[in-house]
């Protein structure tokens, strides 16, 4: 998508904060971070929201999964928690139509979130 600012970050376009990024994702923190960490994990492949996921996904899916496992590790926030959200359509708070999973730590989370 050409006015996807995240494809735009995938490709080098527009600067990011990138603290990951291999073949599948690149992950880097939110530009308006809600917690100390707040990181985006973010397919290469444009898929709008996790409405237009399809089976040929799967394998994505597992591995946005693991590599928020890794970076939480990595950010020193496994032990003592750390939540992961992905949004879908406005209500839910989704601003960009390029999914992308949240990890949130570095601070207690309250239930329900807002």
């Amino acid at each position: 998508m050409s006015d996807c600012i995240f494809c735009k970050i995938i490709k080098k376009e527009i600067p990011a904060k990138i603290i990951y990024e291999d073949d599948k994702v690149i992950a880097f923190e939110d530009i308006n971070p809600q917690a100390p960490v707040h990181l985006l994990v973010v397919p290469r492949k444009h898929i709008p929201t996790i409405l237009d996921l399809t089976s040929e996904d799967n394998q994505l899916i597992g591995h946005i999964y693991l590599t928020a496992n890794n970076l939480a590790k990595n950010k020193g926030i496994s032990v003592s928690g750390f939540r992961t959200v992905f949004n879908c359509n406005k209500d839910a708070g989704q601003a960009v139509y390029h999914i992308h999973l949240h990890i949130l730590g570095g601070r207690r989370m309250a239930w329900p979130p807002g």
